[in-house]
């Protein structure tokens, strides 16, 4: 039912309108003022403001100015006495939606809302069709000329029209998981409905169960408002938690709950609100080894496991490198002209750099040469020179080391097939691709190293 927030500076006022919407089923909330409604809007989430015109400090119009600078601006409709009838429609030339006379008629208050709330679910509609248009131009989405990412994208095509199946993506940092996260639903049957994206490592812990479930008017100090979580906003469509090995072990059992009963209960709320969401997950975590080491439940990660994903690293996908850094240049730069947008020293820096930072690592180098070169095309091995060797070395030396004592080359080969047979529950086909190899190249590295079928079969 859609939550509704009254700001008058009578209380009687109020009261009257709280009992009777209350009554029809909306979810009422309160304001005495312009200045703490306006607080509230920001600080939660709203279907609809209804607000009387004249009232002391911020007024009514004020109100709908500062709501209408918002990202997410709400329908609003004003309380107007008939004296004020000419103020209601100068508000509605200002942009609110209609207006109630005093005194109040039941029958045309509740018309007067579903209309208004007709607008807000159009609103709503109209900001997600331009989201998804803002995702059908990301540059580096469906950038797939290596066989890896081919690999990738043939597994995202196959799970998309299951839009219950959750869906696990791991990769180092920066591969692109979100770029493939959101491709993914917006090619699966809950298109039409919201993608929300949350950062489980960038949100403090003692916020994130609000976030994720949302809150009711006191259930913490300054929850001043009731608040949705993000699988209430994303319901029908899909959530994406990003960087999920970092959620604490309280939220992580609260979440396997969601995954189990398709139910939400918001912090210090007691109603279980059922939610249909696809989830999507996302790290570049090790998550059984954090299982092991009593960081991540088992339970939760066997719910999220369910279909994985692997992107490889860049450096593994070379092929790769010279189509995203030329759509990173039309990115940056508007240009319509035939010729190579870099010269053949540059594409030779650019193949060769090791890229620890991956795919958006590269989008920044891009910029940073663009800027370098005033925006002339074509970029050269000279806009490039803080890719220096020393820096590429030292790129390299993050992904591998070798010790002072020397390794045996057999055994560290061996070990890295057995952790990718391992990663991949035996699938030699998966395990292949994490190494970057083909399956009969994998199938015969496995026949010449000395005893390989019998950690093959410990996996």
């Amino acid at each position: 039912m859609a939550n509704i927030l009254i700001v008058d500076d009578e209380e009687k006022m109020r009261s009257i309108l709280r009992i009777m919407l209350e009554l029809k089923g909306y979810q009422i909330e309160e304001a005495g003022d312009g200045e703490t409604a306006l607080h509230k809007i920001k600080e939660a989430s709203y279907d609809l403001v209804i607000s009387d015109i004249r009232m002391p400090g911020l007024s009514g119009r004020e109100l709908l100015e500062e709501i209408k600078k918002l990202e997410h601006p709400v329908p609003v409709v004003f309380i107007t006495a008939y004296a004020t009838v000419d103020d209601a429609v100068e508000a509605m030339r200002a942009g609110a939606v209609d207006y109630i006379p005093k005194p109040f008629e039941e029958e045309r208050i509740l018309l007067t809302i579903e209309r208004a709330l007709g607008i807000s679910r159009l609103l709503y509609e109209k900001e997600a069709l331009r989201r998804e248009l803002e995702e059908r131009v990301l540059p580096h989405d469906l950038v797939c000329e290596s066989t890896a990412m081919k690999d990738v994208f043939d597994l995202v095509h196959r799970v998309a029209p299951q839009p219950h199946t959750t869906v696990l993506i791991t990769g180092e940092s920066g591969v692109g998981k979100e770029v493939v996260a959101r491709y993914l639903h917006r090619i699966s049957p809950r298109k039409e409905h919201r993608f929300v994206a949350i950062n489980c490592a960038a949100i403090p812990s003692n916020l994130l169960e609000s976030e994720l479930f949302g809150h009711e008017r006191g259930a913490f100090t300054g929850a001043t408002a009731r608040k949705k979580g993000i699988f209430e906003v994303a319901n029908g469509g899909t959530v994406f938690l990003d960087e999920i090995g970092d959620l604490p072990l309280e939220a992580q059992a609260k979440l396997l709950r969601v995954l189990q009963e398709k139910k939400v209960q918001r912090l210090g709320g007691v109603e279980e609100i059922p939610v249909d969401v696809r989830i999507i997950a996302a790290t570049n975590q090790d998550l059984q080894q954090l299982v092991k080491e009593g960081r991540f439940r088992a339970d939760l990660f066997f719910r999220l496991n369910v279909f994985p994903i692997h992107i490889p690293p860049l450096r593994n996908r070379r092929k790769d490198i010279l189509p995203l850094a030329n759509l990173f240049v039309k990115k940056f730069v508007r240009t319509e002209e035939k010729k190579p947008l870099f010269t053949a020293g540059a594409q030779k820096i650019l193949l060769s750099y090791p890229w620890p930072g991956n795919v958006r690592e590269l989008e920044n180098a891009v910029e940073r040469a663009i800027i370098l070169a005033g925006n002339r095309l074509p970029l050269s091995s000279d806009h490039f020179s803080f890719l220096t060797q020393e820096e590429r070395d030292k790129a390299e030396k993050k992904f591998f080391e070798l010790p002072p004592e020397g390794i045996s080359l057999e055994e560290l080969e061996k070990d890295l097939i057995r952790q990718a047979l391992e990663r991949t529950g035996g699938n030699q086909s998966a395990a292949a691709r994490l190494l970057g190899l083909t399956r009969s190249k994998f199938r015969t590295r496995m026949k010449m190293l000395q005893d390989s079928r019998q950690f093959v079969k410990e996996v």
